[in-house]
């Protein structure tokens, strides 16, 4: 009866994280502290949480083939990117001991956070960037982004989203639904190295894919309507309490 509940309780955490995931790019904000809650180590919820995390991009995908299918070429460069740095993020929790990582989530969850709140303002994604030396700029940034997203993850989405908006002209659900493609590649990625280094919790992972891939399919119609300041002041605070009870545990 215990594993029915944790089972359902991850199908309903993945469908909400789903839909924070294309409405805010944080799904990591709801299926981490899930994933803590259910009984994984951080360590192995950051992986397991990879591993679930692909799904979101497929569900996005399915109800975003029009936004996707004329415009995803242009996109290739960023895509080759963030794998690569998904890679070396993805290294990097392989190489570093899980309690190096436990230390470094709170600080993490934090960055994600502000950086959330920062990405609300119009002036974030107003700007264009031009010339050989902005798009070398925007290039690293995605390079950072990748290397996050195999590390951590949280509000890589975000991330990815500033640089996508400040190099392209489509507009904001085409551009969304680019981000959540990648990003799923890159999470991908992370979880082709983590197979071969750490356990990944399927039992876990299973229904909290499910969800993610529900809720992708779900963010991706909602986003279209919906007005976001009232998402975002709630998944930032809930973000803040998160940094606080995560540095509680690591620290004290």
């Amino acid at each position: 009866m215990h594993e029915v509940l944790i089972f359902t309780f991850l199908i309903f955490a993945g469908i909400i994280a789903g839909i924070v995931s294309v409405v805010s790019s944080m799904a990591s904000l709801v299926s981490y502290p899930a994933l803590l809650l259910s009984g994984v180590a951080p360590i192995y919820a950051n992986i397991t949480n990879t591993a679930a995390l692909i799904f979101t991009g497929l569900g996005a995908a399915v109800s975003s083939v029009k936004e996707l299918k004329k415009s995803w070429k242009k996109y290739l460069a960023y895509i080759v990117l963030i794998l690569i740095g998904a890679l070396i993020g993805s290294f990097l929790v392989v190489i570093f001991p899980s309690k190096i990582f436990e230390k470094l989530v709170p600080f993490f969850v934090l960055f994600s956070a502000f950086l959330f709140l920062v990405s609300g303002k119009k002036a974030t994604f107003s700007k264009k960037i031009s010339g050989k030396m902005g798009i070398l700029i925007s290039q690293m940034g995605m390079l950072i982004a990748g290397i996050y997203t195999g590390y951590f993850g949280a509000a890589s989405g975000v991330l990815m989203l500033i640089v996508l908006m400040a190099v392209s002209n489509d507009d904001f659900v085409t551009v969304n639904a680019v981000k959540n493609i990648i990003g799923s590649l890159g999470n991908l990625v992370a979880l082709l190295v983590f197979l071969f280094n750490k356990s990944v919790f399927w039992d876990k992972a299973i229904p909290l894919a499910i969800g993610l891939a529900i809720g992708g399919y779900l963010g991706q119609i909602i986003i279209r309507y919906l007005p976001l300041k009232q998402v975002r002041i709630i998944t930032f605070t809930f973000a803040i309490i998160l940094a606080i009870y995560l540095g509680y545990q690591a620290y004290l």
